[in-house]
Parts: structure tokens; sequence; C-alpha cells
């Protein structure tokens, strides 16, 4: 019998089996796809550069994603926020070029720093640990950004200002978002702004996000199994089965689930509480593509922009993933358009909205790569999403144990980012030793 069997070599997977693992667990870790990464993944290019097909980038705030990339001897480096020039805005209209919100007239943006700070004030109030004990908690969850909105009475300038940052992050729209959700976010970084880019995004680590997997993988060598798809884990007391789709079954004391909310709810669980399987399987994603265009040189510059946009065309940002390499999302509102289209009308209808924002010299990358993590099976989405009544629906249960079932992952954590990965996956092995459930 193994100690503890991790489902998903993802971020979350490996930190916990790395951290298992290191005082002696009899650990195996389960991947289905025939890489390890899960939603982090690099792509060497016919020139060599490697990119970032995946996450990429993470914030100041996100201590223990840059603890672990420090045991991991790998460097960290600011990341698009230091690039030169300024902010581009792809309207329906028109493009726009400037830092300040320049579509937007003196009123308007006095008017969103007006509502910025109201939303500040009110996150202040929200533990995001444990945001169901707020004494209004059920009524901000209830409520979506797009009715908070009109209930500060926004200007329409700044619901779209809320609009387009949605479509940038590729996160559903405000009619489709929980207040509290946006609250808790907000109150687990801080900051002023409702989205501060350096909070959230101002590092990377030099050699690619995908480097962290690859460096847990290997240290963790034979005890990482690829290809093997998990159909059916039965809980009893001290041991889980796991049934493989190849028909194998392997015992072990533990199981640390890490994997995505969508691939779980198609896993059959038996041997745990009712109210655990609802809280685990009313968690859903965001539906989303990335687009990463890899050019000569960072051409953008030349016209004085830094490669970062916010967009209302078919993809919802840009921004420079490394030199002349531009990173896009697809986000949910635009992901259905995005699979509709045969292959070559979409990429044309990517081109010329990058075209638009930055000229011709967009049009002929050298390489164009997709990723439609929100269609891909081992995924089923991107970041975690939290429509009204989602954080009702999971409960103080979401993010916790039933040993010996123990889980990890980003969709845990507050927002769904690498940082939620790391700090799960480590937080399950720690629990599962307290447990008793590992020798």
């Amino acid at each position: 019998m193994i100690d503890v069997a991790v489902l998903g070599a993802g971020l979350a997977g490996l930190a916990a089996a790395r951290d298992l693992a290191a005082v002696g667990v009899d650990v195996i870790v389960l991947e289905a796809r025939d890489r390890v990464g899960g939603r982090v993944e690099g792509v060497t290019l016919d020139d060599g550069r490697i990119v970032q097909a995946g996450g990429e980038v993470f914030g100041h705030g996100h201590e223990a994603y840059r603890e672990l990339v420090g045991e991991l001897g790998l460097a960290v480096e600011p990341s698009y926020v230091v690039e030169p020039g300024q902010m581009s805005w792809a309207l329906y209209e028109g493009v726009y070029i400037g830092d300040e919100l320049p579509w937007m007239t003196e009123s308007e943006r006095s008017d969103c720093a007006r509502v910025e700070r109201a939303f500040a004030e009110l996150a202040a109030t929200v533990d995001p640990e444990d945001p169901w004990s707020h004494p209004d908690f059920e009524l901000l969850d209830a409520m979506s950004m797009g009715d908070w909105l009109r209930a500060q009475r926004a200007e329409p300038a700044v619901g779209r200002r809320y609009e387009l940052a949605s479509l940038s992050l590729s996160c559903d729209g405000p009619e489709r978002t929980s207040l509290m959700a946006e609250l808790r976010k907000h109150a687990a970084l801080g900051g002023e702004e409702y989205y501060e880019l350096e909070r959230w995004e101002g590092l990377r680590v030099a050699s690619g996000s995908a480097s962290v997997a690859v460096e847990m993988a290997r240290a963790l060598g034979a005890r990482v199994r690829l290809g093997a798809v998990v159909r059916r884990v039965d809980v009893a007391p001290g041991s889980v089965r796991l049934t493989l789709a190849s028909g194998e079954e392997i015992v072990a004391e533990a199981v640390v689930c890490a994997l995505p909310a969508g691939p779980l709810r198609e896993l059959s669980i038996t041997g745990v509480s009712d109210a655990r399987l609802a809280s685990l399987r009313c968690v859903r994603h965001a539906l989303a593509a990335k687009v990463v265009l890899a050019y000569e040189r960072s051409f953008w510059q030349d016209t004085g922009q830094n490669g970062l946009a916010e967009s209302e065309l078919l993809f919802g940002s840009t921004w420079p993933q490394s030199t002349g390499v531009l990173s896009l999302l697809v986000p949910p509102e635009r992901f259905a358009a995005f699979l509709a289209a045969a292959p070559d009308v979409r990429d044309q209808a990517i081109l010329h909205g990058v075209c638009e924002l930055y000229g011709e010299g967009a049009r002929t990358p050298l390489a164009t790569l997709e990723r439609a993590w929100g269609i891909d099976p081992y995924t089923r989405g991107y970041i975690t999403s939290w429509a009204p009544g989602d954080l009702t629906r999971v409960g103080p249960l979401h993010g916790t144990h039933e040993p010996p079932l123990f889980v990890a992952g980003s969709d845990h954590w507050v927002a769904g980012y690498m940082e939620g990965a790391v700090r799960t996956g480590r937080a399950a092995a720690k629990a599962a030793l307290r447990a008793g459930s590992t020798v």
C-alpha cells in the first residue's frame, strides 16, 4: 500500500508531493496528460524561444509561490509592468493610447475613482479566508458586480470600465460575478484600485512559469506517472482505492486530489459525505483561451505602446510575455465565437485586432500558439469563476479536507491563480501529515 496518492501533476499536486516526499512519505503522482504542469505549459518555438501557453505571472503578495520558486533556485524578475510605453485600449469606436483611461472624460474618471474607493472600503470588511463569517455574506454573494455598480449610481462609462477589466482578465462579466467573490479577491492582496497590476501580476519566473513544475517533477522522478487517468476514487477508513482508466487499481492510505473543478466532476467518488461532494462540484471555471504571437522584436514600442491592452475585440487583453512575444486572452464572452470560427478565420480575426492596436507589423508573426483551455479535457476551464450565489453553494467546506481525502489546487484559493495552487498543495501535504494518514 502506498502512503499517499496525488491526483494531478499541476503546481498543486507537485507541490504537495514534493513536501510529502521530503519527509520520507511514499508518494505517487498520477497525471492524465503526457506532461506535467497542468495549466502552466512551456512550448519551445522553432527559433528556440520558450513561450508560456498557460499561467505566466504572479504578484508581490503571492508569498507561497515565490517561496517555492526560491527553494527551487529559480530566478524572479519584473513582469511586463516595467515595459516602456503606454497602455492601449481597443474599443468598438477605435483605439486609444494612454495609461490614464484616455477614452473617459475627466468627470467619468473621477466617478471611477469614487467607485473604486467604495469597493476597497467594503472589501476591507471581508476576511478572505472566511468570507462566510461576514454579517452580510448572503446578501453580498447574491448580488452581482453589476447590481452593486448600479446601486452605487456609477456612470455608464464606469460600468464599461469594469466590463473591460473582466474581458482583460478573462473572468465572467460583472452581471455574472458575485460581489462577495470580488470583495474576497481584493481583500486577499488589498490596494486602492479594483485590480492593481503590480500587486497581482508584477513578477514572473525568469525561466518561465512552466519551469517551476518541471523542476519539481524532475526531483520527484519515477514517483510521477504520466498518462495515468483516474476514473474512480473509493474512500474507506484508513485507505483509498483508485481505479484507473486502464483498469489498474492503486491502494493508498490517503489521497490528495489536485484536479481542476471540471475534470473532478467527472470522477466517481464514494465514501465521503454528500456535503463534501456537493461543495466540490459547485465550483466552476471561466471558459477561456490563450493565444501567443511571437515576432522578431517588440515593434509596438516604436509607437510608444508597451504591449499591454484591454480590448472589446475577439480577445480581451494583450501583454508582452517577453521580447517580441505577445500573450492574448480570449474571454468567456468571446469563447464561443472563437471556437465556432474555422481556425484560419479566427486567426485572421485575432491578427486583424492586433493590427488595429499595434499596426501592420503585427500581421505576420513568426509563430502562433493557441490553447483553448475551456475545452481541454483535463482542465475544462481557465481561472475559477464565482457567479452570484456560488460561494453560498460551496459553503465553508470549500478548501477544507475530509481525511483520508485531501483537496488542493488553485480552485480552492481565493482567485484561482498559481499562488493558490502552491498554497493549497503545500497545505494539503501538511494536513495529511497532521491527520496521521502518513508514516
